[in-house]
């Protein structure tokens, strides 16, 4: 079947369904691709909380931005202009913080060695897709004795907030991220897959790959079953899920494997354990991040987060008045939906952190509407 006669089926669909994009990077290519207008007006595309920056608390924020003022915060340049309940921490720099980019977690390494009196925080913020070179930065630190380097870990795990979605919201499909897949494999999704019987489907992020992806749901949904299909850059990997009528399937083989990959799953086993995590407007979803293991505490700025006065209640988490990220996140509303899109609140003035980065679906939404 060629790229035609899937979009010609995918807009012949009779029905209504709500599929979440679960990655920002599928978000910004179903923009810059057009695929919203390929699609019939029942089916519905919605982003979701694949966006580390987005999720990133406020309090983890408000945490670095009083770090900086005792310690040089290094942090990726999406991580500056987030907002913190004052504060971000590009406001903290022109204040007198100590705030300074990075390219790579490594970067931090050549200042410390420059500057061997001085201390050095890395934001160690991301998914499993990060998590594997930040674990191999704890490791050279380790091995080379280097004691002015700690990291501030907000890291968070993909598999734990689909499944609180699974059971929070009315997410019909999942389009799962082929980032986080390559690291983790498919077989985390085939489980979620198994347990709430929705149609799991992991893509690359070409146009080819996200409109089979539709297509192969649709077909789920129309039939009830799904047979073999296949695009012209990968064939069909599909696991049946027990006895449901849905199934889990890779197209993106090349690069996805059903147990991952198992040296950075090793490294990330090796420096991380899986811990409770707040994401954030969302809450607490229980075992969806990562924490340094005690024995490398000496590595870990924050003791938990207890020590810079992080407080995880529900009044300290509040985002602002009108925001509402936490819904754009679990695809209960587009972004244009928040009456703050486009107006108190754009990509030169978020308001929310949605609006910061290029994998957050408002900043995507304000650059390609």
């Amino acid at each position: 079947m060629d790229l035609n006669q899937i979009v010609s089926r995918i807009q012949n669909f009779n029905g209504n369904i709500k599929i979440m994009e679960v990655c920002g990077t599928h978000t910004s290519s179903v923009f810059r691709h057009g695929i919203r207008s390929l699609t019939p007006p029942g089916v519905r595309l919605v982003s979701g909380p694949g966006c580390p920056v987005c999720v990133t608390p406020r309090a983890d924020i408000d945490a670095l931005v009083r770090l900086s003022g005792e310690a040089a915060v290094c942090c990726f340049g999406d991580m500056l202009r987030v907002p913190g309940s004052e504060m971000s921490l590009a406001e903290a720099k022109a204040r007198g913080g100590d705030v300074r980019m990075v390219y790579s977690p490594f970067d931090v390494l050549k200042f410390a060695a420059n500057e061997p009196h001085r201390r050095f925080v890395l934001a160690a913020v991301g998914f499993e897709t990060t998590a594997p070179a930040y674990a191999a930065l704890v490791e050279e630190m380790a091995v080379e004795s280097i004691h002015n380097v700690s990291l501030f870990t907000s890291l968070k795990t993909i598999p734990e907030a689909m499944e609180y979605i699974c059971e929070t919201e009315g997410i019909d499909a999942f389009i799962c991220p082929g980032h986080v897949a390559a690291v983790i494999g498919a077989a985390p999704f085939t489980r979620l897959c198994e347990k709430y019987r929705k149609p799991f489907v992991i893509a690359g992020f070409e146009a080819e790959h996200i409109l089979a992806a539709i297509y192969a749901i649709l077909r789920m949904r129309e039939r009830g079953a799904c047979e073999h299909v296949s695009n012209d850059a990968n064939t069909n990997h599909s696991q049946i899920c027990d006895d449901s009528a849905y199934k889990s399937i890779n197209f993106y083989p090349s690069v996805v494997k059903p147990d991952g990959q198992g040296r950075a799953l090793a490294m990330i086993d090796k420096y991380f354990v899986k811990t409770d995590a707040y994401w954030r407007g969302i809450g607490v979803i229980r075992n969806s991040g990562y924490a340094l293991r005690k024995q490398y505490a000496a590595f870990d700025a924050d003791g938990g987060h207890a020590a810079y006065g992080m407080n995880t209640s529900d009044d300290a988490m509040n985002e602002p008045n009108g925001c509402r990220c936490a819904d754009v996140l679990l695809g209960r509303i587009d972004p244009d939906e928040c009456a703050l899109f486009g107006s108190a609140c754009t990509p030169d003035n978020p308001i929310g952190a949605c609006m910061v980065t290029s994998e957050g679906a408002c900043g995507i939404w304000a650059n390609m509407l």
